[in-house]
């Protein structure tokens, strides 16, 4: 580091920010994401009719009847699809795939940290022949090809390491009989899509649905479904109670889940669905996450010291923005002076290890709190650019 740069950082460091410039709400953080005051409001006029009670009784199904009603509604499901849910996150659900969508042999979009992890874990499963791996580098998508050897096709809608959003649609060339698995942790409600180009679109709730994690939910195609029972029903390999998707689906259907739920995420999850139909659904919350990350790759347009790191601007998430800082100052400074004024959340994937910020701009974040992140970070830029 140069005397310049240390002198910079040591400025940054010691530097105050006027109390007017900071947002209203300083959490931007990639998961989990900012929860708004009415949910927990929410949570607290249920604390003595649903928390602390069974969930095989009618107050916490008819809480996971609303959830399974309201992403019905938010996704506009086609015809025979079904919300379905389980504890365990998104993690959890790669492993349910592995037993019991993927039939034989898959294929994975790697991109990031968490694209990655579910290759990973076909790879590891021995009743399965290797996948098939497409990989790209950071920042990077790649596209899925046809393939008549695989089963499945799997990909991220947005992979949140890296800031990278990737089409959601069926390979061109590939056969009804071809699952799509789409993981959709940080975009799902945030982004349009047509669930119909997927046969598992799933996600877990600690993201655009501003709830905690722990708890996974899957849009499922009769195809995916018919598949998952197949699988169980003929014997030919061990699945696991807690991960058998057929315990799931039949749990589901009753507006249940096979083991206790986290019944406040639940509370949680169901209030953010209602809040974003009442303003509009997909298309509101597609919008406004459009308009927030694009407000934020127009501030890097505009500042010589920082890169969006996705180059090609089509590939750009709209809810997890990444730019890279200019080597000759510390990102790390910065996002250590802005939390210490309550602005939080802001710092790199830490295995990707870069001198960058990364910004979630999921629904619950509004223009107004963007636009004041953005004043602060000038407000930083500026008042050590001569140190």
């Amino acid at each position: 580091m140069t005397a310049a740069s240390t002198a910079r950082t040591d400025a940054l460091r010691a530097l105050s920010i006027p109390e007017q410039l900071l947002p209203g709400d300083g959490r931007f953080g990639s998961g989990p994401s900012r929860i708004r005051a009415e949910q927990m409001e929410a949570l607290q006029s249920v604390s003595r009719t649903v928390m602390g009670t069974s969930h095989r009784q009618a107050p916490v199904k008819q809480l996971v009847g609303r959830i399974r009603a309201g992403l019905s509604s938010l996704f506009e499901l086609p015809e025979g699809y079904e919300v379905v849910l389980g504890n365990g996150g998104s993690t959890a659900f790669w492993d349910m795939a592995v037993f019991g969508l993927i039939e034989r042999r898959s294929q994975h979009l790697v991109l990031g940290e968490f694209s990655q992890k579910f290759a990973t874990e076909s790879a590891g499963a021995p009743h399965l022949g290797e996948p098939e791996v497409l990989s790209a580098a950071p920042g990077t998508c790649p596209s899925p090809r046809a393939n008549a050897d695989v089963d499945a096709y799997a990909w991220p809608h947005n992979e949140t390491s890296t800031g990278v959003m990737v089409p959601v649609r069926r390979p061109a060339g590939a056969s009804e009989d071809q699952l799509v698995l789409v993981d959709a942790t940080s975009v799902a409600g945030a982004a349009a899509v047509d669930v119909a180009q997927t046969d598992a679109y799933y996600f877990a709730p600690q993201k655009a649905f501003a709830s905690d994690g722990g708890l996974w939910l899957s849009v499922l195609s009769p195809v995916a479904i018919a598949r998952a029972e197949r699988l169980a029903a003929d014997g030919s390999r061990w699945i696991p109670s807690f991960l058998s998707l057929t315990s799931a689906i039949d749990n589901s259907r009753k507006d249940q889940t096979l083991n206790t739920p986290a019944v406040a995420t639940l509370v949680l999850l169901a209030e953010q669905i209602d809040w974003l139909l009442a303003r509009g659904g997909l298309s509101w919350a597609d919008e406004r996450t459009r308009t927030t990350s694009g407000m934020l790759q127009d501030w890097a347009s505009r500042r010589e010291e920082i890169t969006p790191f996705v180059t090609d601007a089509a590939s750009r998430s709209q809810v997890v923005t990444t730019l890279d800082v200019d080597g000759s100052i510390d990102a790390t400074a910065i996002t250590s002076v802005l939390r210490s004024h309550g602005v939080v959340d802001i710092e790199p994937y830490r295995k990707l290890g870069r001198n960058q910020l990364r910004i979630a701009t999921f629904p619950a974040v509004g223009e107004e709190d963007v636009a004041a992140l953005i004043a602060v970070l000038d407000h930083v830029l500026d008042a050590t650019a001569d140190a």
